[in-house]
């Protein structure tokens, strides 16, 4: 397994180690010892959830304001591009954001620890995507950053307009939205 910090060092990008031969391929989809040493921390991941989405869905930018959830994110099928933004007031990224195309393809996998708001958008015809997270959905505590909040300048890379859940077209700015400390 590769890992490689983001400019937000708290974000990684997990590349495992792929065995292919003429049969298919093989790989380890998640390893906790490994993973564990390449963010540096025990986590423990308590939920594993599972995605489909047509083309041009953006769903996002998604976090718990209270139970907040790590997400350690990988496509199983189609090819997404993925953002975290980071929410936490006190850090020096406070408003900063990453993003990485993840497919089945390449099967990267991209780690957003608490205090990050998740997004993504689907590349192709649809996307299956595969996350754990290190605490369990209690939507009282959702909240969602709107997609295309001005501050944030996030170039998203898709034609025409996305297609977003009632949900996702009410989300706040980062300016008003409620964040952490």
């Amino acid at each position: 397994m590769k890992a490689t910090r983001f400019a937000i060092p708290d974000v990684i990008l997990i590349e495992p180690k792929v065995f292919t031969d003429n049969r298919g391929f093989f790989f380890e989809s998640f390893n906790q010892s490994e993973f564990e040493t390449a963010i540096g921390r025990k986590v423990n991941f308590v939920q594993d959830n599972h995605s489909r989405s047509a083309k041009n869905v953006l769903r996002g930018l998604h976090y718990q304001i209270k139970q907040p959830q790590g997400k350690l994110v990988c496509v199983v099928q189609g090819e997404v591009f993925d953002v975290a933004v980071d929410i936490r007031k006190s850090s020096p990224t406070f408003g900063h954001w990453v993003a990485e195309i993840l497919s089945a393809k390449n099967k990267k996998q991209m780690w957003i620890p608490e205090g990050f708001a998740h997004g993504f958008v689907v590349l192709g015809d649809n996307a299956e995507l595969l996350y754990k997270a290190t605490d369990y959905w209690a939507p009282e505590h959702e909240r969602c950053i709107v997609w295309n909040d001005a501050s944030l300048e996030i170039n998203w890379p898709f034609q025409g307009e996305p297609v977003l859940s009632g949900k996702d077209m009410q989300g706040a700015t980062l300016k008003t939205a409620e964040v952490f400390v």
